[in-house]
C-alpha cells in the first residue's frame, strides 16, 4: 500500500496548491505521478517542453522565494520535479498549503 499512500499525499498537495492558486487568481497547473510532481504557472495543462518553457517563470520565482521565506523548500527551478516522502504527513501538507495561500498573493 505504500505507493498508493504516497500517490494520495501527492494528490492532496497538488490539488490543494491548485485550489489556493485559483482562489488567488493565479494561472497555475500541476502534473503528478506517484510521489513526483511539477508546478507550472500556466492555465494550460503542461504536457510538452514548449508548454513548460512558455510558463511564467517570473511568477514561479516569486512563489519559490515566498515559500522559502515561510520555511517551505521546493526545487528552485520551474523545470525540476518535486518529491513527496513518508515524512510529509497531513500536518506538513496543511502547513505547506497555508504558506502557499500567502505565497500565491506574492506572485501577483
Amino acid at each position: 500500500g505504500f505507493p498508493e499512500r504516497l500517490s494520495l499525499k501527492t494528490q492532496a498537495l497538488t490539488a490543494g496548491l491548485s485550489t489556493a492558486a485559483r482562489e488567488a487568481g493565479v494561472p497555475f497547473s500541476t502534473n503528478r505521478v506517484g510521489g513526483m510532481f511539477g508546478l507550472f504557472f500556466s492555465d494550460a495543462n503542461v504536457t510538452t517542453f514548449a508548454q513548460a518553457i512558455a510558463c511564467d517563470r517570473t511568477a514561479f520565482n516569486r512563489f519559490f522565494h515566498a515559500m522559502l521565506e515561510r520555511g517551505v523548500y521546493f526545487a528552485p527551478s520551474p523545470f525540476e520535479a518535486g518529491f513527496m516522502s513518508t515524512a510529509h504527513d497531513d500536518d506538513v501538507i496543511a502547513e505547506t498549503l497555508a504558506a502557499a495561500r500567502v505565497a500565491f498573493a506574492a506572485t501577483q
